[in-house]
Order: C-alpha cells, then sequence, then structure tokens
C-alpha cells in the first residue's frame, strides 16, 4: 500500500502497475488446477540407476515392527549363586530400548524395581524383559526367590 504525502501525485502508470500487479496476484490461479504456477511446473529429475542388493550366504537380521531395534542388550549369568558378569552399575540413555536377558541354573524370577516388570526364570532357559527406559534414576534388577542382586540400572 502507498502513502501520500500531501500535495504529492502519484504518477499514473505507476498506479496502473501497482494496480495490474495487485489484481493479477489475487487472482485465483491456485483454484484452478489446470492452471499451473509457473514456480511449481515440473522439472526434468537426472537420471536414476537402480541397482540390486548383492546376495549374501547370510541372513542379516533386522528390525520389523514386531521387534523393534534393541538399543542396549543386558544378558546376566546365574550359576550357583554367582552373578556373571559381577554385580554392578550399567548405564543406559532416557529413551533407550532395553532388553535384559537372565539364564539361570535355578527356577527363579526377574524383576526390575521402578519399572515393576518382571519375567519367570526356568531352570536353564533365557528369559528377557524388554521395555523402553523413560523412567531417570537407578533402579535395582534382582531375583526374588534367591534374592540376587543382578545389577543396578542407571537411566540418565
Amino acid at each position: 500500500m502507498f502513502v501520500r504525502a500531501p500535495g504529492s501525485r502519484i504518477p499514473a502508470v505507476l498506479a496502473t502497475g501497482v494496480l495490474t500487479a495487485l489484481l493479477a496476484t489475487g487472482c485465483g490461479q491456485g483454484d484452478d488446477p489446470s492452471v499451473a504456477d509457473p514456480s511449481t511446473l515440473p522439472t526434468a529429475a537426472p537420471p536414476t540407476t537402480t541397482t540390486a542388493p548383492a546376495a549374501s550366504d547370510s541372513p542379516t537380521p533386522s528390525a520389523t515392527a514386531s521387534t523393534p531395534a534393541v538399543d542396549r542388550q543386558i544378558t546376566v549369568t546365574i550359576a550357583k549363586r554367582r552373578v556373571t558378569p559381577p554385580t554392578g552399575r550399567i548405564t543406559v540413555d532416557k529413551g533407550q530400548l532395553v532388553r535384559i536377558t537372565v539364564t539361570s541354573d535355578v527356577s527363579d524370577e526377574l524383576h526390575v524395581h521402578g519399572y515393576e516388570l518382571g519375567a519367570r526364570l526356568p531352570a536353564g532357559t533365557p528369559a528377557s524383559v524388554e521395555f523402553r527406559a523413560e523412567k531417570t534414576g537407578l533402579f535395582e534388577v534382582e531375583t526374588h526367590e534367591t534374592e540376587l542382586v543382578l545389577f543396578q540400572l542407571v537411566v540418565r
């Protein structure tokens, strides 16, 4: 919009040009799909080449919707009341998908405090608990019946 100072005159050519420009941009070219806007005209894309992936003798595991990729795998073995690796702290980042797999030589129950998750541990058979580490803090992971502390999980 132009503001005219008192006593000045806008040349007729300038006023006509401004009016024409306003009318042209106000017209609904975008309303009619058959009228192409010059800024959105298709351009030729460079040619692309597609190659097939190389064959592999061994399949590569991949994550699917039912089995998302785990960010942190923690594996613990219990034999004769001895925890391997030795009890300590394991740190994970908030938001990571964590899987804890435990194999015990006696039947027991795995428990992740603070997340209130658990799993039965049949003797000699690995059992897993998988969860998203959304709560920050220090959480004890233990067995219930033998009362063994497996590790402390630190979520930051």
